[in-house]
């Protein structure tokens, strides 16, 4: 299952080159650690630091509201320095540095004047997760801990940023859904083992009876 989480930062910005043969370039963070997030009211999730440790970043795309439809503004292959964004990992979460054709591509250079007047101040992910933990799964707000992550298939500048410091944007159905599914899942997974731990006790009982 692909996941989306969008964040609202403080910091991503558009770089100013310093000089004139240099790219313009846009960074901040995609993706923030302990930080605890509503998804869409069905769960508290965080993404706890580590997560992206083993994390297969081998090739990424950068886009704007994750329209896949279209060309991508950066693409990070295999993560080096030639490539036109770079991730890395830093105390903060997951920062990205995208460096934009604004000279070539009208819709990068629209992108980093929207990002450099402040109209858009909102990056996203695309993930998805190899381990995760729930806790209070019988309460109506349980928290899922997002543990690992193996795979980030790109990032994206948004419009509409959720959470405040990050939540599920409630416009984005399919990702409402996958985070319903989610929690029926787990769910679903602790009552299978709350089942068989009594099975398990009942025969210790009644072989300790015998």
């Amino acid at each position: 299952m692909f996941l989306t989480r969008k964040f609202k930062v403080t910091d991503f910005r558009a770089v100013q080159p310093t000089d004139q043969n240099e790219t313009k370039s846009l960074e901040g963070h995609a993706a923030v650690f302990n930080s605890m997030t509503s998804i869409g009211g069905w769960y508290n999730e965080i993404i706890e630091r580590g997560a992206f440790d083993g994390c297969d970043f081998d090739d990424v795309l950068f886009f704007v509201n994750h329209n896949t439809d279209k060309i991508p503004l950066a693409r990070s292959r295999r993560n080096n320095g030639n490539s036109t964004m770079q991730l890395s990992v830093d105390n903060t979460g997951l920062l990205v540095k995208a460096d934009l054709d604004t000279e070539n591509n009208q819709e990068a250079r629209q992108l980093y004047s929207s990002v450099e007047r402040g109209d858009i101040d909102g990056m996203s992910f695309m993930f998805r997760v190899k381990d995760d933990a729930w806790e209070n799964l019988d309460t109506d707000t349980p928290t899922r801990k997002i543990k690992k992550i193996s795979k980030v298939y790109e990032v994206s500048a948004v419009n509409w940023p959720a959470y405040d410091d990050t939540d599920i944007n409630a416009r984005d159905k399919a990702a409402l859904d996958n985070a319903k599914l989610a929690l029926e899942n787990a769910r679903s997974q602790e009552l299978e083992n709350s089942k068989a731990l009594d099975i398990l006790k009942l025969k210790n009982k009644i072989l300790g009876g015998l």
